[in-house]
């Protein structure tokens, strides 16, 4: 190198004081949002609402705030209403200028670090509400307090104008009003929020804030299918489907669900959804914000005629459909367990709930046992999800084990010679809500993935093992049921312990004796390998011709595996094709389970494009969710793609992946009698070459990863439980509520 380039170098690499840069203001939020939010993705651009929805929670949770109102605007703008206090807007005397200002545009401030704003409080902790003013194109706060209402406007994170006086309002009416519009040059992944996501959050939200109604609203005025509150699907709906194919498959599936309702018993009465029509003040001025909780209150009870949670339209004043959901459990998280449930044939009708306080802990806990064999324990801490648990967990769980493995002593269910039941044998069937409110809450981690606080721990296992100690002395016949249920899954858990250790893989060697016929991968590097999990013995064979030896590993599976949602540990290891699939990967299932002995760094579904298909993918999917979920959490799961469409013409091929992607090809080659369409119903109709060609190939195949989200975990678990238990009714609910997403189904 030469001198000169060498002194060019040194001059760009210099490193001195002035290469040190103060960020100002909420910039740092700006250059890494991801600190913040986590992503910017769509995950993150729905946190913003939730940020601002947790500021209102908090309101609340301190005993002034009894509605919120969020409503989607057509522009994808967020608007949040609460009846709370209102964000203080007298000066703040350290910084100088409103405290409503201080609180949109300075990190670390708010009422949240023990100033007594609040006890307990959820959100960033003070960095919520200027965050999501950073991460915004605008923000407009309007704050109703004192008689008067006030308004100031954000871009990006700076103020437009000093807080005004824009109006009056009666002297009782209190509140805030937050809009903002996410900037799309930081969300530069999507910036259209989703209706669905948002409700299962505010859902949850209702739920463990008990008295608190919530009102979700979409403005948004695309044409949408959409189906309300459970009822079937009319003729309009089923005409706004892009194809008589897709037609013919909706009303299959639906009436496939309304014969399983009648061998069920279950009622067959058709339920009518009615569009009801009603006047909603969409007006922004001071009068309209001051009167919103009334108007929203009032005509939402209408609409929804006393149906909670369920989607209904109305019609605005301007001729506009509005989408509105309301949420509201006067029984808080007692409503939770029954929500979660619903699914599911309970153990006994009652629903335990025990609330206490100890060490500055507010405790609530409720649960129910079910038939099932899973158990779905959520916990949270401020209403904050808490996905890995913690100490409060950890005191439930010691709590209901110590305390029934007593009643089960002194009620003589067990025998002196017989060893105490297990947690987990206690846990199998049972749906549980333990919710802690907390003043300084420490939590391992940035995520708040778990909570740390030694008293917590306590203050749940003393709480819960008095009260539940009572309960069970006082209803002994339903103390029996859940002790003979554990003492059931103990003997379970025993069969279950024998038959896992024959599937424990010995040696690499042992890949020919496997059941079913396992054609393993000649690379042993995991990082390097990818099984497939094949629908059917011909798809199978087809699959292990087209493969590439080095890296892909085969396992055809024959029929449908167990329901492990309807099974005991021990039947699932007996059943011989779940058997295969846990030899396979190599890392055990349930408390065996240990991730770092995976064999393959994909695991591939693929099945038929069919009803029959997604059944299967869905029974495998319920089977890795239920005892192998970290492997979805790490991003080991994926499902195949296989082509829908072969289209032959003069001697060339061409793959459609959809009905769209057809429709692409034929305006582009020509629609006449020369073309040659084959519909593929099966993967066993391809030869291995076309499914290389079309599934298999790395550089050509496309892929979808199965993704979890932790935030939603017990909307996850409803999901799974709907589709896969006993019940039929809350089945056929689910298909005709998501009937508009069904594509490319053969029935």
């Amino acid at each position: 190198m030469s001198e000169e380039n060498m002194n060019n170098t040194a001059v760009e690499h210099e490193y001195g004081a002035d290469q040190i840069q103060i960020l100002e203001g909420l910039e740092a939020v700006r250059k890494r949002p991801g600190m913040y939010i986590g992503t910017t993705s769509s995950r993150g651009l729905h946190h913003l609402v939730y940020e601002i929805v947790d500021n209102a929670v908090d309101e609340a949770l301190a005993g002034f705030c009894d509605t919120i109102d969020v409503t989607i605007n057509e522009d994808n703008s967020i608007t949040v209403i609460d009846n709370g206090r209102g964000i203080p807007v007298g000066i703040n005397h350290k910084a100088g200028i409103p405290a409503v200002e201080v609180v949109f545009t300075i990190l670390h401030a708010g009422g949240k670090f023990g100033g007594g704003g609040y006890k307990v409080s959820g959100g960033l902790h003070g960095v919520g509400a200027s965050v999501v003013n950073a991460l915004s194109n605008w923000l407009e706060v309007e704050i109703c307090q004192g008689g008067k209402v006030y308004k100031q406007r954000y871009e990006r994170g700076h103020v437009c104008y000093a807080l005004k006086e824009i109006g009056t309002c009666p002297m009782e009416k209190t509140g805030t009003k937050v809009t903002f519009l996410p900037d799309d040059t930081i969300f530069t992944e999507t910036t259209v929020y989703d209706f669905d996501v948002l409700k299962r959050r505010l859902r949850e939200m209702a739920f463990l804030t008990k008295g608190l109604r919530i009102i979700l609203r979409d403005n948004r005025t695309e044409e949408e299918t959409f189906l309300e509150g459970g009822s079937v699907v009319d003729s309009a709906a089923v005409e706004a489907m892009s194809t008589e194919h897709e037609k013919k498959q909706i009303s299959e599936l639906l009436q496939r669900a309304q014969e399983d309702a009648m061998e069920a018993g279950a009622s067959t009465e058709a339920m009518t959804s009615k569009e009801t029509s009603a006047s909603a003040d969409t007006a922004n001025d001071s009068e309209a914000f001051a009167d919103a909780f009334a108007t929203s209150e009032e005509s939402t009870k209408a609409h929804t005629g006393g149906k909670i949670g369920k989607i209904h339209t109305i019609t605005l004043e301007n001729g506009k459909k509005q989408k509105v959901v309301e949420f509201y459990y006067e029984g808080g998280i007692k409503e939770f367990v029954a929500y979660l449930n619903k699914s599911k044939e309970p153990l006994y009708e009652n629903i335990l709930y025990f609330e206490g306080e100890k060490n500055n802990v507010y405790v609530e806990v409720s649960f129910q046992h079910n038939d099932s064999y899973n158990e779905s324990v959520f916990s949270f801490v401020n209403n904050i999800n808490t996905p890995e648990g913690g100490t409060h967990l950890q005191g439930f769980r010691n709590a209901i084990t110590k305390t029934f493995n007593d009643y089960a002593r002194s009620a003589k269910l067990l025998k002196d010679s017989e060893p105490n039941l297990s947690g987990e044998d206690i846990r199998e069937g049972l749906t549980a809500i333990v919710s802690v409110k907390i003043e300084d809450p420490q939590f391992e981690g940035q995520t708040k993935q778990k909570l740390g606080n030694s008293e917590a721990r306590g203050a749940v296992d003393n709480i819960v093992s008095e009260q539940l100690t009572y309960f069970l002395e006082q209803n002994p016949q339903i103390a029996k049921s859940i002790c003979e249920k554990s003492i059931l899954a103990q003997r379970a858990r025993e069969a279950a312990r024998k038959a896992r250790d024959l599937t424990r893989r010995k040696t690499a060697l042992d890949t020919m004796a496997l059941p079913g016929k396992l054609a393993d991968c000649s690379d042993k590097d995991p990082k390097n390998c990818e099984i497939y999990i094949v629908e059917g013995d011909s798809a199978g064979g087809s699959a292990k011709t087209a493969r590439s030896r080095a890296t892909q590993a085969i396992l055809p599976l024959r029929g449908k595996i167990l329901n492990v949602e309807k099974a005991r540990l021990d039947k699932i290891y007996a059943n011989a094709e779940i058997k295969a699939m846990i030899t396979a990967f190599g890392t055990g299932i349930h408390e065996d389970f240990d991730i770092s002995k995976l064999r393959y760094n994909k695991i591939i579904l693929m099945t038929d494009a069919d009803v029959d298909g997604a059944h299967i993918s869905t029974l495998l999917l319920t089977f890795i969710y239920r005892f192998m979920p970290e492997l979805i959490k790490q991003g080991h799961v994926f499902l195949a793609k296989p082509p829908l469409y072969k289209l032959e013409k003069n001697k060339k091929v061409w793959y459609a992946y959809s009905d769209e992607e057809l429709d692409s090809i034929l305006s582009e080659v020509g629609r006449d009698q020369n073309n040659k369409i084959q519909r593929y119903k099966g993967l066993g109709e391809m030869d291995p070459e076309q499914l290389w060609e079309t599934t298999m190939d790395p550089e050509k195949r496309v892929l979808r990863r199965v993704v979890m989200d932790n935030e939603n975990s017990s909307e996850l678990d409803v999901t799974f439980t709907t589709l896969m238990g006993d019940q039929v009714e809350p089945r056929r609910e689910f298909i005709e509520a998501n009937a508009k997403f069904v594509q490319n189904l053969d029935v």
